[in-house]
């Protein structure tokens, strides 16, 4: 932790946007740089122009391969095209416009010329493709230019293919490949057309007035508004700044967004865990200033954050702060499957990700539904969320989301904005802070004690611990307790991991690199308090020290 996390940013921590953007349109990636090509993680491509790992060329090959890709797929609907508030996301926005447009693709753009959330892309993919075939003619997808949570320096580039959530390695391999043979080719294939006329040619579309007027289909916010929940909403400086003042408006909900400011330098925030400004709402350090204000007096009953793109959610509340992701994720899978949703399908599943808490298989059990362990990566909730064999699923990092009231889908991608409300529900519904909550299931269950360390790694080191086997782990006891299982595919289905996980009747450990940023993650948890996490830990760096030769 570094020790200046939690305090404000100062002037030396900001990026310089000018110098940022001029880097985007005047370095070039070499294309026998593996930091420099094109490489999707769980949510796209991700990099930074003064890396040269996103910039110009790796948006104009990208997006022309994304076209190339969706007419081989027989994709020829409208594409909807978003984008978020970091400083590179306009242009990269422009450059994405210019090429879909070279390439004769009828795009879809935000009729305020406004920010679009994750989200809000995703429903209007799945709205645009209702009651349409899988290999129909006509079907719609769509591209958020996000870098999600990440610092102010990065871009990054996100492909939705038809069914709304984040395209799976089937389609981004291909894409990747084919983006990186025309930045060595000097962008030769690359079609393109001037901005204006790219401008033009675009459509508008209400992204936010359709998810808006929307969201009583998923949430129950007549009784959200009945209650008087007073809701004061941070949205980072993001993409959601202008559709938490919609939701108020149109839903009569006490709601304040109490930091509409949008920023690229995001001066704004708190420094993250590591020094960095970082917009991760699940972070009590980068979200230190929304905890102060629930600290400071009695004007919400509960407080809200987003990342950028808003596909990720941070609770407050004034009597435990920032709720753990994980400790959020069971109380809401507690509400919506213990009896708030009744029109759900009785074969609806519940969706975790492999490194999430082990108290959402013990809520699982207590409510009668079955618990799917999937690899870390949203992309592997998509099919049960489409076809409502999954009624919500839900990552440790703060990303979720669930079938509509009737059991219909709502969205394929995680929504920060959804789950956010759904705290203001659950309290509606219950009289009860999510933190209330889960104290209960912590007396019922028992307390475990859940921690991630992330630690710097490059991409040769992300391979190693990626390729990691069970061999890779001789001992036979884990922190004292015989080990049960040593995992590289997930047990829900069968998918590689990317990693390891290995578990005790009490506690368990993953090792697993990052898709995002150049670090690696080492989540482990244990019922059996802290000091016994502390023993898991230790053990697991050393498994992680051995798989990279440190």
């Amino acid at each position: 932790m570094d020790e200046r996390a939690g305090r404000p940013a100062e002037a030396s921590d900001l990026v310089d946007v000018a110098h940022l953007v001029t880097a985007y349109y005047t370095q070039q990636p070499d294309p026998d740089d593996p930091e420099q090509r094109v490489a999707f993680g769980t949510s796209g491509h991700r990099g930074s122009s003064l890396r040269t790992s996103f910039n110009e060329h790796h948006i104009a090959a990208t997006t022309q391969a994304i076209c190339e890709y969706r007419a081989g797929q027989g994709i020829t609907g409208p594409l909807f095209l978003g984008r978020d508030t970091h400083a590179l996301s306009e242009p990269a926005w422009a450059t994405a416009l210019e090429v879909l447009a070279g390439n004769d693709v009828t795009v879809l753009v935000d009729d305020r010329d406004g920010y679009t959330p994750t989200p809000a892309v995703s429903h209007a993919i799945l709205r645009a493709n209702a009651g349409r075939a899988p290999a129909a003619p006509g079907l719609a997808d769509g591209i958020v230019v996000t870098p999600s949570h990440n610092p102010p320096a990065d871009g990054g580039f996100k492909y939705n293919p038809p069914h709304g959530g984040p395209a799976d390695t089937d389609a981004t391999s291909v894409i990747a490949q084919r983006a990186n043979e025309l930045i060595a080719a000097g962008l030769t294939g690359v079609r393109r057309v001037p901005f204006a006329r790219a401008r033009a040619a675009a459509s508008a579309y209400d992204f936010m007035g359709t998810y808006v007027d929307d969201l009583p289909s998923v949430l129950d916010l007549d009784r959200v508004r009945d209650a008087g929940v007073r809701i004061g909403a941070d949205p980072l400086g993001g993409a959601s700044v202008a559709y938490w003042a919609e939701i108020a408006e149109r839903h009569r909900l006490d709601l304040t967004v109490v930091n509409p400011l949008v920023d690229p330098t995001w001066r704004f925030m708190t420094l993250d865990w590591d020094g960095r400004i970082r917009m991760d709402c699940s972070s009590p350090a980068a979200m230190a200033s929304l905890i102060g204000l629930m600290a400071d007096g009695d004007r919400y009953d509960l407080a809200t954050g987003n990342d950028a793109d808003a596909d990720r959610h941070g609770i407050v509340t004034p009597d435990g702060g920032l709720l753990n992701p994980n400790h959020f994720l069971a109380v809401a899978i507690g509400h919506l499957f213990g009896g708030a949703r009744p029109d759900w399908p009785a074969r609806a599943r519940i969706g975790k990700t492999l490194v999430s808490s082990s108290m959402i298989d013990r809520v699982g059990a207590d409510v009668g539904r079955p618990v799917v362990e999937v690899p870390v990566g949203f992309k592997w909730f998509v099919p049960g969320l489409l076809d409502g064999s999954f009624g919500f699923g839900g990552e440790e990092s703060a990303g979720a989301s669930f079938l509509r009231r009737d059991g219909s889908t709502w969205t394929t991608d995680k929504d920060g904005i959804l789950l956010a409300l759904l705290a203001s529900e659950i309290l509606a519904a219950t009289g009860s802070t999510p933190s209330e909550l889960y104290a209960d299931l912590v007396a019922r269950h028992g307390d475990p004690a859940y921690a991630r360390v992330d630690a710097p790694a490059d991409r040769t080191q992300k391979a190693k611990l990626a390729a990691l086997s069970p061999d890779d782990v001789t001992a036979t006891e884990l922190a004292g307790e015989p080990i049960l299982a040593r995992l590289t595919a997930a047990p829900g289905n069968g998918a590689p991991i990317g990693g390891l996980k290995v578990t005790t009747a009490s506690a368990w450990f993953a090792a697993r690199p990052s898709g995002t940023e150049d670090v690696y993650k080492i989540y482990a948890e244990s019922f059996r308090g802290p000091e016994h996490l502390a023993e898991v830990q230790a053990e697991a760096r050393e498994v992680v020290a051995a798989a990279l030769g440190s």
